[in-house]
């Protein structure tokens, strides 16, 4: 009696099933020729940026004498700064191969991973405990040897000196420092007292083309909402920096990052005109398609021999 009650209960329920079952089988074929197209359209979105980008770097601008933007490639960085930071070092040579990067985020896109995996040691800070906890459990082969230390640190003006002479040894000159905060930037490298590391990597707005000069009001509580409204124009981080001993010497294929050498290593290894004017590059977000790898970033234990 039981079994002739649920069946009845439930026949409404296997009719629908049954009339249904169609176009159940058309949703789920839709579903693939979907995932069939997103995964044509970025095959071709990749293969566009990546001819765009051949375009860029084979313009006459691109190929003068010791610009920098045609060494840039991706191992680890967010786009190709892996490559111009190495190329500015074949230039000016290393002293003790330290690092310290603030706003590292989980490690795996920063801009010097690719520098501990050739024998650099340094310091990560970044202000989300989410990431400080994703580097403790990526990078613990390196964390356990001491090649690298993560600190948990929302910074700002008052902070940023104790904090680098904390990432330093015995007072000792960074090789070189990035900083990407997404927000008070500027403020924070007003504020060091005693800058001297000897290359810095700097992220740009790029929303405001020189010679505008542009510098969001200090908030020690900003916390980046995705919007356009951070950092700095390149002219004001070219003219904040030359008063501290440093000059632009090119800027990343994105229009993100900013590159500035200490004056005293510059000699005749970079481009002459050190303008903000001469190394802008427009924002091009969109060709990180055509330098992202196939497979996604990881990191594990490794020997260098």
């Amino acid at each position: 009696m039981i079994k002739d009650f649920l069946k009845k209960l439930l026949y409404p329920l296997s009719y629908i099933r049954t009339k249904t079952r169609p176009l159940r089988r058309g949703r789920n074929g839709l579903k693939r020729r979907l995932l069939e197209v997103e995964k044509i359209t970025g095959s071709l979105a990749k293969l566009y940026a990546s001819d765009l980008i051949r375009k860029i770097l084979n313009e006459p601008r691109s190929m003068e004498e010791k610009r920098l933007l045609r060494f840039g490639f991706k191992v680890y960085s967010q786009s190709d700064e892996d490559g111009i930071i190495a190329e500015i070092f074949h230039r000016i040579g290393t002293t003790n191969k330290t690092f310290l990067e603030i706003g590292s985020s989980g490690g795996l896109e920063s801009n010097t991973l690719y520098l501990l995996l050739q024998g650099w040691k340094g310091s990560w800070v970044d202000g989300s405990s989410k990431f400080i906890e994703l580097i403790y459990q990526t990078f613990s082969f390196s964390l356990n040897n001491g090649s690298l230390k993560a600190i948990h640190r929302w910074v700002d003006k008052e902070n940023i000196n104790q904090l680098i002479e904390e990432a330093t040894e015995d007072g000792q000159t960074l090789d070189l420092l990035s900083l990407d905060i997404d927000g008070n930037d500027y403020h924070i490298l007003d504020a060091i007292e005693s800058l001297n590391a000897r290359v810095l990597v700097v992220e740009y707005n790029p929303k405001f083309r020189p010679p505008v000069k542009w510098v969001m009001s200090y908030n020690p509580s900003h916390s980046y909402d995705g919007s356009d409204y951070m950092g700095a124009s390149l002219k004001s981080f070219e003219i904040l920096l030359l008063g501290k001993g440093y000059k632009l010497v090119g800027c990343n294929l994105l229009g993100i990052n900013a590159f500035f050498v200490r004056k005293d290593l510059m000699k005749d290894n970079f481009h002459s005109d050190c303008s903000a004017e001469n190394h802008y590059e427009s924002e091009r977000f969109f060709l990180n398609d055509g330098l992202s790898p196939l497979h996604a970033a990881s990191f594990g234990p490794f020997e260098i021999k």
